[in-house]
C-alpha cells in the first residue's frame, strides 16, 4: 500500500464516527509521524492462530475501540444470522493488560446494544476459564481480551463458539467477511445495562471444582502434602485460580514468588512473560532452591500455558520444554485409563505438526488413536467436536499447553498444574522423579530432542521479509539438512505432501485446512518445520531430532550429541 493509500485510509478516521481523541491522534501521525502512520494503517489487524493481536495504538493495524467494536459488531450480526429467533448469550474476560478491563466493557457494551446478554467477569480471569464458563452458562460464543505473553504494549482479542473451543471453518473465514463489510460507523456502542450481569464466585467455584475433578489421580493425602511445589503467576491471572484448585486438591505445601503475585500489565519483573524463556522463572528457581522444593510451576499472564521446571538426577533443577511435560503428563493420563480398564478402542490423544513426533509413538503404544492437526488447541477442540464416538483423554503442543479431558476446550494451565502435581506426588512417594520418568520414555521410545528458533521480524519490512523466507523454502526447497536427506516435505499452505522416493504422480494430499506451514523430514528421522506466527511478528523454526533405541545407554552423551546436532542445523540452516 502506498503512502498515499495509507493517508487517505487514515483521513477517513478524521470523520464525526470518531471520538475527538482518536480524531487527535491520528492528526499527530499525520503531522508528525509519517512511519508510525503507516505501520497503524498499512492493513488491517487480521486473526492468527490465537485470535487477533496487535499493539495498543490508533489506526486499523492497531487494537482500540473501532477495530474491537467492530469485531463485536460483526460477531453480533453473524450471531443473529446463525441462531434466528434465540436468546442470544455471550461471555466476556480479561487478562491484566492495559486496557483489558476497559475493553472487555466496551465489547460487553456493543453486544449489549446489539440485544444480546452479556455475562461479563468483574475482574480478571485465566482464559480455560472464559472457555468453561461459555458451556458452563450454555453461550453461543465468547470473548477474552489478552495478549497472552506478548509484550506490555500489545492487548488482543480471542472469539470462542459455542463449544468453547475458538473458532475454526467455516465460522472463522465467514465471520472475517462478516466483519470486512461493516464500516465504523455501524457500530453501536451505546449499551443496553440491562443486558450485561457481572460473573465471578459462581463460575469459579464450577470452574475449580471441575479442574479437581478432572485432574486428581487417586494421589494420597500424604504424598500431596510432602510434596513442596514453588509457584509464580508471573504478574497475570492465573493467580485468582490456580493456590484454590491445588487447596482444594490437598496441595497444602505451596510457596508462592510474592514479587510476582500481583497482576501487572507491565510485567516489571521479566523481560517477558513466557514460561518458555528459562529467564522468566529465575526468581521462582531461585526461591526453590532456598526452600528446596520439588518443582517449580509458572504460567504465562492470562493462565493458559505453564513451564515446570525439576529436579535432574544430580538434585539440580532443570526446565523441562514443552514436548517434554506434554510426554509425561500423556503418558500418566494413559496409565491411569489403562489401569482404571478404560481403553477400549475408541480414545484419543490429540497434537500438532510442529509438537515431537515421540508423542504418537508413545500414544500408539497403549493401543490409543493418535489425532494430528495444525498449530493451535483449536484444533484439538476440533477433533472432539468431529469424533463424538471417540473418548479424548488429553492433548497437547510444544508451547507450553495442555488439556485435560473436554470440559475446557483450550489449554488449561490450573487443571494441567494439578495433574503434573499428581504425577510429581505419586513419584516421589514412590522415591522417583518427574524428570526419572522422561528418562525411563526415552528409554522405551527413543530420545527425542527439541528446539524451537523464534526468529523476530518487526513492521512492514518484517512481514516482507518473513515472506520471502517462506517462499524461498518453497520455490527452492532444502534437498539435505546437516548432511541428511531430506526424503518428504509436507507443505500445508498447497496441502501437498512430496515423498523423495515416489515420483511426482506420486504427490499426497493432506487432509487439514490450509495454513502457512512447511515441514521437512529427513532419512534420518529429523524434523524442521518453518511457519510464521499467527500472533507475534516472528517467524518459527521447530527442529526435532532423535537417537535411536540401541543408542540411549547413556543420556548425558546422547543428549550432548542431540544438542550439538541441533546446532549444526541452525548453523546450516542460518538460524543463529
Amino acid at each position: 500500500m502506498s503512502y498515499y493509500d495509507v493517508k487517505a485510509k487514515a483521513e477517513s478516521w478524521l470523520q464525526p464516527s470518531f471520538d475527538e481523541q482518536t480524531q487527535q491522534e491520528v492528526k499527530e501521525l499525520l503531522q508528525n509521524k509519517p512511519e508510525e502512520l503507516k505501520e497503524s494503517f498499512y492493513k488491517d489487524l487480521e486473526f492468527g492462530t490465537g485470535g487477533m493481536r496487535g499493539i495498543m495504538g490508533v489506526g486499523t493495524n492497531r487494537i482500540n475501540k473501532y477495530t474491537l467494536g467492530k469485531n463485536t459488531q460483526g460477531i453480533s450480526d453473524y450471531l443473529k444470522k446463525q441462531f434466528p429467533g434465540e436468546d442470544l448469550k455471550v461471555a466476556i474476560a480479561y487478562d491484566c493488560r492495559h486496557n483489558s478491563k476497559e475493553l472487555a466493557q466496551l465489547v460487553a457494551n456493543v453486544f449489549s446494544a446489539n440485544n444480546i446478554q452479556v455475562y461479563l467477569f468483574s475482574e480478571l480471569r485465566p482464559t480455560p476459564e472464559l472457555s468453561f464458563a461459555v458451556r458452563h452458562l450454555n453461550c453461543h460464543c465468547g470473548i477474552v481480551l489478552t495478549a497472552s505473553h506478548n509484550p506490555p504494549e500489545y492487548n488482543g482479542y480471542k472469539v470462542y463458539w459455542q463449544d468453547g473451543g475458538q473458532l475454526v471453518p467455516p465460522y472463522d473465514s465467514e465471520i472475517v467477511a462478516e466483519i470486512a463489510g461493516l464500516g465504523y460507523d455501524e457500530i453501536k456502542f451505546e449499551a443496553n445495562k440491562n443486558l450485561i450481569t457481572f460473573i465471578d464466585k459462581e463460575v469459579d467455584k464450577a470452574f475449580t471444582e471441575a479442574s479437581v475433578k478432572n485432574g486428581s489421580f487417586n494421589t494420597s493425602a500424604a504424598a500431596k502434602q510432602d510434596l513442596k511445589v514453588v509457584f509464580t503467576s508471573l504478574h497475570g491471572t492465573a493467580i485468582t485460580i490456580v493456590p484454590d484448585v491445588l487447596e482444594k486438591a490437598g496441595y497444602t505445601n505451596l510457596s508462592i514468588v510474592e514479587e510476582q503475585r500481583e497482576p501487572n500489565g507491565d510485567f516489571p519483573t521479566v523481560k517477558s512473560p513466557n514460561p518458555e524463556e528459562p529467564e522468566a522463572l529465575k526468581m521462582a528457581l531461585e526461591q526453590a532452591e532456598k526452600e528446596n522444593a520439588d518443582i517449580v510451576i509458572g504460567t504465562d499472564p492470562d493462565g493458559d500455558r505453564l513451564g515446570i521446571a525439576v529436579r535432574n538426577l544430580k538434585g539440580e533443577m532443570v526446565l523441562l520444554n514443552g514436548n517434554q511435560t506434554m510426554l509425561i503428563m500423556t503418558w500418566f493420563l494413559l496409565e491411569q485409563w489403562k489401569k482404571e480398564g478404560k481403553i477400549q478402542g475408541r480414545e484419543f490423544v490429540g497434537s500438532t505438526i510442529v509438537s515431537t513426533p515421540m508423542l504418537r509413538i508413545l500414544t500408539e503404544d497403549y493401543g490409543v488413536e493418535y489425532k494430528e492437526g495444525l498449530t493451535g488447541f483449536k484444533w484439538i477442540a476440533k477433533m472432539i467436536n468431529d469424533n463424538p464416538n471417540l473418548d479424548f483423554i488429553g492433548g497437547g503442543e510444544e508451547s507450553f499447553g495442555y488439556m485435560v479431558g473436554d470440559f475446557v476446550r483450550d489449554k488449561d494451565a490450573a487443571t494441567a498444574i494439578l495433574l503434573t502435581c499428581e504425577i510429581a506426588a505419586q513419584m516421589k512417594a514412590n522415591g522417583k522423579s518427574l524428570y526419572e520418568k522422561m528418562l525411563e520414555l526415552y528409554e522405551k521410545y527413543g530420545y527425542y530432542k527439541e528446539e524451537l528458533i523464534a526468529l523476530v521480524k518487526k513492521g512492514i519490512d518484517g512481514a516482507q521479509q518473513i515472506k520471502d523466507i517462506m517462499a524461498g523454502l518453497r520455490d527452492n526447497p532444502l534437498t539435505e539438512i546437516d548432511g541428511e536427506k531430506v526424503v518428504l516435505i509436507e507443505d500445508y499452505h498447497t496441502s501437498k505432501s512430496f515423498n523423495y522416493s515416489l515420483t511426482e504422480t506420486d504427490i499426497k494430499t493432506l487432509d487439514v485446512p490450509k495454513s502457512n506451514v512447511l515441514i521437512y523430514y529427513t532419512e534420518n528421522g529429523t524434523k524442521v518445520a518453518a511457519r510464521p506466527s499467527g500472533t507475534e511478528p516472528k517467524i518459527k523454526f521447530y527442529i526435532s531430532v532423535n537417537a535411536p533405541l540401541d543408542k540411549v545407554e547413556n543420556h548425558e552423551k546422547v543428549e550432548k550429541e542431540l544438542k550439538e546436532k541441533i546446532a549444526s542445523i541452525k548453523s546450516d540452516l542460518k538460524l543463529g
